[in-house]
């Protein structure tokens, strides 16, 4: 199948492609022309990775858990660790999102509420009028 054809099957770009071959993720051959032409099942591949990166997963995670998910190779000890461990960082990343956004609602409370006993003045003649 040529790139074109999997790209379009698969719901992405002939770039995503040529960059998922670059990070080790798909694998191609050459014509004789020079022209990629991808195997089987490249589509169900593309559309796998798509979803790894969707989760959150870096190219380096993507390459070691594609093949347990594409049935190529065997769930270590180790591979479940390394997943467990990128859910902790994103829980991570959450965590740390919910407190800025926390602390930006207290910072728009004391700018807009001039009722606030901390209101920013010079902030609030900035901003267009809520009420």
């Amino acid at each position: 199948m040529r790139i074109g054809e999997v790209a379009e099957q698969a719901g992405v770009s002939v770039r995503a492609l040529r960059y998922y071959e670059e990070q080790g993720l798909l694998g191609s051959t050459r014509t004789s022309g020079g022209q990629r032409q991808y195997p089987d099942g490249a589509v169900e591949r593309v559309r796998m990775i798509q979803q790894l990166y969707s989760a959150g997963l870096t190219s380096r995670l993507v390459r070691e858990v594609l093949p347990r998910c594409m049935n190529e190779g065997q769930v270590t000890y180790a591979f479940v660790e390394s997943i467990i461990s990128e859910r902790a960082r994103i829980d991570r990343q959450i965590n740390d999102l919910t407190q800025v956004r926390a602390r930006l609602d207290e910072i728009i409370l004391v700018a807009t509420d001039p009722d606030h006993p901390d209101h920013c003045h010079p902030v609030r003649s900035g901003l267009p009028d809520t009420t």
